[in-house]
């Protein structure tokens, strides 16, 4: 099934869209945030951008306006980006709507339809709180 990401602003903006192939229709939240990031390190090492532009920012990368700067020709591991997601995650680091339902855990499971909107939401850590 093929189904639509976005990643949303507090404000409710779409900073980002990307399509994912999901195979089963119930699925935990920790195979929606793999699939989601392996997805975004195979398209980057495809290609070797500038500019990676995904979830969980890689390791040794810089960050910048146009997303995360890698040294030149480096490839990202995506099992490590993983492993990083899924701490982010537990970390309220985003969260995950999905049909505007919060997601509670990793191993939550859902029930996915083609219409389901899965939307992630990056927080903002308080400074002095």
């Amino acid at each position: 099934m093929l189904l639509k990401i976005t990643d949303e602003s507090h404000t409710g903006d779409i900073l980002n869209t990307i399509q994912l192939n999901i195979k089963d229709e119930i699925v935990r939240i920790k195979d929606i945030i793999a699939a989601r990031v392996e997805a975004e390190v195979e398209n980057y090492n495809a290609k070797i951008p500038e500019y990676f532009n995904g979830l969980i920012r890689p390791t040794d990368s810089e960050k910048t306006l146009n997303g995360f700067k890698l040294k030149k020709g480096r490839k990202i591991d995506a099992e490590k980006q993983v492993y990083i997601a899924y701490q982010a995650y537990e970390n309220n680091g985003f969260i995950i709507l999905i049909d505007d339902v919060q997601a509670e855990s990793l191993e939550q499971e859902v029930l996915l339809e083609k219409t389901s909107a899965i939307s992630f939401l990056k927080l903002t850590p308080l400074i002095g709180g």
